[in-house]
């Protein structure tokens, strides 16, 4: 038997989930937009915030918060399954795409928040993706800088004290 999710009603939650097999379908340009066309249209159905996100070579990593009377696992069960559909579809296979469930985990006050935060924006660096994050269009601190509203939330101006570099470039 598998465990019980831990879900509380108000939390915000660090969620990853991997490709079976680790296979790298996201070194792919087009199964980052594919995903990030996923995500857009969650956001019409679901009522979440999605503060930071990261598209990695056989990963996702979200920091992600239910709306009130959603389900964290149906926001994720759609996004992850709809993907697949679509990923299966274009190249002529079927099955599983994704490993085991969705790993989530509560994020517990706002140090671990801000820990989270800056785990999701460094992944990229870490794997050698890219050497600046910046650079990389597939996370929420390319959105926040460029002004991309429609992924991720903005950051209130207590969290961009802590997170500064997330701050929208100006046209000055």
């Amino acid at each position: 038997m598998r465990k019980n999710r831990i879900l509380h009603d108000g939390a915000e939650y660090h969620v990853t989930a991997r490709i079976n097999r680790g296979e790298m379908i996201f070194l792919e340009k087009e199964s980052r937009d594919l995903f990030l066309v996923i995500l857009k249209r969650a956001r019409k159905k679901y009522k979440f915030t999605l503060k930071n996100f990261s598209i990695m070579g056989n990963h996702i990593h979200l920091l992600i918060k239910p709306g009130r009377n959603e389900s964290l696992s149906r926001i994720m069960q759609w996004i992850l399954s709809v993907f697949a559909q679509y990923w299966n579809k274009k190249h002529y296979l079927s099955g599983h795409l994704w490993g085991d469930r969705f790993f989530s985990r509560v994020i517990s006050g706002f140090f671990d928040f801000i820990k989270v935060f800056r785990y999701i924006d460094n992944n990229p660096i870490t794997a050698n993706i890219v050497k600046n994050i910046e650079q990389w269009q597939y996370s929420g601190l390319w959105h926040h800088k460029n002004g991309i509203k429609e992924i991720v939330d903005n950051l209130d101006p207590f969290e961009l004290f802590f997170l500064p570099e997330h701050k929208q470039l100006t046209n000055d």
